[in-house]
C-alpha cells in the first residue's frame, strides 16, 4: 500500500525528470535521458544521505558529490536548485546558453555546488578517488580522539561510458588497493550509449571486475527507493573497501517512445514526446519548469539540515581548537591555501663548486628541503620515483595501513594519477604533485586539461625533458611535448636552466595557486651557473630575463632565447659569436606564461 510519503517521493522524483525534460527542450540541445533515468537514486542520495550545506557550498567537512557522467548535468542542476543552492530557476531556463551558470557539462567554479568539471568521461571517477585520498590523509593528520574534524564520504554517479574509459579502470584498481572505504559510487546501468545498446561493445561483468579490484559491489533496481537506501546504508558501513552500487535504470524513464533507446541520450525528446511523457508521469503539460510547492518544501529541508550539520561541526572544531591550537592554526592555513611564513627561506642554494647537476636531482633536493615546512605537500610518481626524484625521505609510503605517509605510488597509471591529483587539489587542504617522464604527459593530458580548465593547483614533475635522456631512444624522446603543453590555456610551464633556477621554479610552482604548473627537468647534468657573475635566479619569477648581455659597449645584433638545457648551448654560441665580432645577448626564458603575466 502506498503512503503519503511514497506519493511525495514520487512527486519529487518526477520534478527532477520534468525539469530535465523542459530545460533540454528549451535549449533544443542536451541529454535528457540520464537525468530522467537516474532521478530516483539521486533523490534518495541527496535527501537521505548526502551531508551538505546549500548555504555554504565550501563547508570543509561536507560530503562530496560528483556527477562523473557530466553530460547528464541537468540532474545536478535540478538538485542544486531544488535543495536551495544559489542557482535560481531562471538559470535552469538558460541551460546551455552563453554566460549562464548551467553550461552543457558541469564546470567547477561556474555553478555553486559543482565539485569538479566533468564531461570527459572517466575523469570524475578518478577525481573522486583523489578526493577520498585527501580525506584520508587529512583525517590522519588532523583528527584527534573525540574530534573527527575530517570525516566525510565521496559519492558519484558514474555511467557505462565512464566505466569503459581506461582512466576509471586505473583509478578503480588503485582505490581498491588502498581500501578507500569513503568512496561510494552509484553506477547508472541503463545499458544505452550514443551508438545504441551497450551490447555492441560492452558485455563484460562489471560487478566481477570491481570485485576483483577489491571493491564492495551491490546490485539494485535503481527505481526501487528502499533497495537504493539499503545499499547506500550498507556502503556507508563498509569502511574497508570502496563501494560500487550497480543500479539498473532506464534511460529517459517514463517516455512512451524513447525510454531505453539511444535517441534519448543526447537529443531533446521533442515537444510531442515531452507532452506524452508528462501525461504518462501524471504531470501537468503546462507550465514548463513547474515545481510543486510540496516537492520544493521537501527538497528545501536540506537548507536547515545543512546549517545544522555545519553548526555542529563548527562547535566541535571550536572545542578542537581550544584543545589543539597549533593544529587548528595549521588547519586554517592549509584550507585557506596559504603557505607558512618563512617557508621560502628553506629553499636550498646551489653553487658551481659542486660540479654539474641534473635539474631533476636539484628538484629532489628542493622537495626534501621544504617538505618539513609544508606538511601537506604530498605526492609521488607513476612508478618512476627514483628517476623523477620525487621521494620525500623519512615520510613513508601512503598505503592502506599508513594513511599519514606522504609518498604516493600511483603505479604505471599516468592518466589516473592526473585525475587523482585533480581530486586532491579540489578537496583542499593538500598540495599535490605527481611525476613521470615528459613524454608520458601524453598519457595524462586529458586530466591536465581538466586541471587547466578548472584553475586548480596541481604540480607536475616532468623529467627526461629532451633528447638528452640516455639510451631509451625515440619512443622516450619528447619532441613536440613542450610546445603542446605551452599551447594549453591556463597551464604554466617552467623549464629551469640549472639547479638554482630549479629552486626558484619550485617557489613559483607553489606560489602560483590559480592553475596547474608543469616543471620540465633534465636527466643530464647541467652546469650550475655562478650567480656572482650571472644575474640572480629569482628573475625566473618574471618568466624571462637577460642572463648574459652583449659585450660592453655593444648593442646586441642577435638575441638568443633559450630554456632549460639549451640555455647553456646559447651561452656557448654567444661566446662563439662574440669572437666573430657579432654582439649577442642570451635570454633565459624558463616560462612563457610567467613572462606573459
Amino acid at each position: 500500500m502506498k503512503t503519503a510519503h511514497d506519493s511525495l517521493d514520487q512527486l519529487c522524483i518526477n520534478t527532477i525528470r520534468a525539469l530535465a525534460m523542459d530545460a533540454v527542450q528549451k535549449a533544443n540541445s542536451g541529454h535528457p535521458g540520464l537525468p530522467m533515468g537516474a532521478a530516483a537514486m539521486a533523490y534518495v542520495l541527496w535527501t537521505r544521505f548526502l551531508r551538505h550545506n546549500p548555504s555554504n557550498p565550501s563547508w570543509p567537512d561536507r560530503d562530496r558529490f560528483i556527477l562523473s557522467a557530466g553530460h547528464g548535468c541537468m540532474l545536478l542542476y535540478s538538485l542544486l536548485h531544488l535543495t536551495g543552492y544559489d542557482l535560481p530557476l531562471d538559470e535552469l531556463k538558460r541551460f546551455r546558453q552563453w554566460g549562464s551558470r548551467t553550461p552543457g557539462h558541469s564546470e567547477y567554479g561556474v555553478t555553486p555546488g559543482v565539485e569538479t568539471t566533468t564531461g570527459p568521461l572517466g575523469q570524475g571517477f578518478g577525481t573522486g578517488v583523489g578526493m577520498a585520498i585527501a580525506e584520508r590523509f587529512l583525517a590522519n593528520h588532523f583528527n584527534r580522539p573525540g574530534y573527527p574534524i575530517v570525516d566525510h564520504f565521496v559519492y558519484a554517479i558514474v555511467s557505462d561510458g565512464d566505466l569503459m574509459e581506461g582512466v576509471s579502470s586505473e583509478a578503480a584498481s588503485l582505490a581498491g588497493h588502498l581500501g578507500l572505504g569513503k568512496i561510494i559510487y552509484l553506477y547508472d546501468d541503463n545499458r544505452i550509449t550514443i551508438d545504441g545498446s551497450t551490447s555492441l561493445a560492452f558485455t563484460e561483468n562489471v560487478g566481477q571486475r570491481f570485485e576483483a579490484y577489491g571493491w564492495h559491489v551491490q546490485r539494485v533496481d535503481g527505481n526501487d527507493l528502499k533497495e537504493v537506501e539499503a545499499a547506500l546504508s550498507a556502503a556507508q558501513a563498509e569502511r574497508e573497501r570502496p563501494s560500487l552500487i550497480i543500479a539498473r535504470t532506464h534511460i529517459a524513464y517514463g517516455s512512451p517512445n524513447k525510454q531505453d533507446t539511444a535517441e534519448a541520450h543526447g537529443s531533446p525528446l521533442g515537444e510531442e514526446e515531452v507532452r506524452l511523457t508528462k501525461e504518462a508521469l501524471g504531470w501537468p503539460i503546462e507550465p514548463t519548469f513547474y515545481i510543486p510547492d510540496e516537492a520544493l518544501a521537501h527538497f528545501r529541508e536540506a537548507v536547515p539540515r545543512g546549517r545544522s550539520c555545519e553548526a555542529e561541526w563548527r562547535s566541535r572544531f571550536d572545542a578542537y581548537a581550544a584543545a589543539y591550537p597549533e593544529l587548528a592554526t595549521e588547519w586554517h592555513t592549509v584550507m585557506e591555501r596559504r603557505l607558512p611564513e618563512g617557508w621560502a627561506d628553506k629553499l636550498p642554494t646551489f653553487t658551481p663548486a659542486g660540479g654539474g647537476m641534473a635539474t631533476r636531482e636539484a628538484s629532489g633536493k628542493v622537495l626534501n628541503a621544504i617538505a618539513p615546512h609544508l606538511q601537506t605537500l604530498i605526492g609521488g610518481s607513476a612508478d618512476l620515483t627514483p628517476s623523477n626524484n620525487t621521494y620525500l625521505k623519512g615520510y613513508g609510503d601512503f598505503q592502506k595501513s599508513s594513511p599519514g605517509a606522504r609518498n604516493f605510488h600511483f603505479g604505471v597509471r599516468e592518466h589516473a594519477m592526473g585525475s587523482i591529483l585533480n581530486g586532491m587539489a579540489l578537496h583542499r587542504g593538500v598540495i599535490p604533485y605527481g611525476g613521470t617522464f615528459l613524454i608520458f604527459s601524453d598519457y595524462m593530458r586529458p586530466a591536465i586539461r581538466v586541471a587547466a580548465l578548472s584553475h586548480i593547483h596541481v604540480i607536475y614533475v616532468f623529467t627526461h625533458d629532451s633528447i638528452g635522456l640516455g639510451e631509451d631512444g625515440p619512443t622516450h624522446q619528447p619532441i613536440e611535448h613542450l610546445a603542446a603543453l605551452r599551447a594549453m590555456p591556463n597551464l604554466t610551464v617552467i623549464r629551469p636552466a640549472d639547479a638554482t633556477e630549479t629552486a626558484v621554479a619550485w617557489r613559483a610552482a607553489l606560489e602560483h595557486q590559480h592553475g596547474p604548473v608543469a616543471l620540465a627537468l633534465t636527466r643530464q647534468k647541467l652546469p650550475v651557473l655562478d650567480r656572482t657573475t650571472f644575474p640572480p635566479a629569482d628573475l625566473l619569477l618574471r618568466g624571462a630575463y637577460i642572463l648574459a648581455e652583449a659585450e660592453r659597449g655593444h648593442h646586441p645584433r642577435i638575441i638568443l632565447i633559450a630554456t632549460g638545457s639549451e640555455v647553456h648551448l646559447a651561452l656557448e654560441a654567444r661566446e662563439f659569436l662574440n669572437a666573430q665580432g657579432i654582439a649577442a645577448r642570451v635570454v633565459s626564458m624558463p616560462s612563457w606564461e610567467l613572462f606573459d603575466q
